[in-house]
């Protein structure tokens, strides 16, 4: 299994919505926590959202009722629907599992909220 893709970043204004995808090859992905993570400038990578083999999700504080995550096992594809976007959440997003790994880092996708 390699890393996974970040894909479906962009820039968009206050109060608007993103959906973002992960995904990743081989049949296993869908045995994973899969987590959502972000770093905006000078930052450190802080922790967004989860959600587990059976589809139960948590979120951090700053996310909690604007931020979706869900999970397409089919397509080994974890979503991440972000609404009401602020621009504190500007920010490089990746998902790996629910515990990182190394190895599974992707290049994130750039997610940028500005007017």
């Amino acid at each position: 299994q390699g890393p996974f893709v970040e894909s479906g970043g962009g820039l968009v204004q206050p109060g608007g919505s993103l959906r973002l995808s992960c995904t990743a090859s081989g049949s296993i992905f869908s045995l994973y926590v899969v987590g959502w993570y972000r770093q905006a400038p000078g930052k450190q990578r802080e922790w967004v959202a989860q959600i587990s083999r059976a589809g139960s999700a948590d979120y951090a504080d700053s996310v909690r009722g604007r931020f979706t995550i869900s999970r397409d096992n089919a397509k080994n594809t974890v979503y991440l629907q972000m609404n009401s976007l602020k621009p504190e959440d500007t920010a490089v997003y990746y998902c790996n599992k629910g515990v990182p790994e190394m190895s599974y880092w992707g290049q994130g996708t750039q997610v940028t909220v500005s007017s």
